[in-house]
C-alpha cells in the first residue's frame, strides 16, 4: 500500500489560527483553498510563509495545505510560518534545534491590548481642558 504521510499542526499569530498539514510534494503551498501567491498578495507575506522551508534548504521538498481563520493578513502569515515550522518538526525531528534557534517555533506572545473605559482607546486618553 502506497500511502502518504501527513503531518498536521497547528500555528497561532495574534488572532489567526492556521490548521496546516504539510506532506511530501513539490513545494506547493495551498491556502484555503487558493495558491499562497494569490491569497497572500504582499511579497512581505510570502517571504515569511517560505522562511522555515528556506532555512532548512527543503523549499520544493513539501507540501502544504492550510486552513486559516482570523486576524489579518499579517497575522495569518505569521501564524502559517509557524504551523509549517511545528509541522516539519513532527516530520524531522532533528530539525528542532535549528527551528528554535530562529524562533519559528515560539509562539508570539504579543497581542492587541484591550482598551479601557474612560479613555479613547488601550493608551489615548480624552483630551484634557484645564477650563
Amino acid at each position: 500500500m502506497n500511502e502518504i504521510v501527513k503531518y498536521h499542526a497547528v500555528g497561532r499569530r495574534k488572532e489567526a489560527v492556521a490548521r496546516v498539514q504539510l506532506f511530501a510534494g513539490k513545494g506547493k503551498i495551498i491556502v484555503n483553498g487558493r495558491p499562497y501567491e494569490e491569497y497572500f498578495v504582499r511579497e512581505a507575506d510570502r517571504i515569511i510563509i517560505k522562511q522555515p522551508f528556506t532555512l532548512i534548504g527543503a523549499l520544493n521538498k513539501y507540501d502544504v495545505v492550510a486552513n486559516i481563520k482570523g486576524g489579518g493578513l499579517a497575522g495569518q502569515a505569521g501564524a502559517l510560518k509557524h504551523g509549517i515550522s511545528r509541522a516539519l518538526v513532527m516530520a524531522q525531528p532533528e530539525l528542532r534545534d535549528i527551528l528554535r534557534k530562529h524562533g519559528f517555533l515560539t509562539r508570539d506572545p504579543r497581542m492587541k491590548e484591550r482598551k479601557k473605559y474612560g479613555q479613547k482607546g488601550a493608551r489615548k486618553r480624552f483630551q484634557w481642558t484645564k477650563r
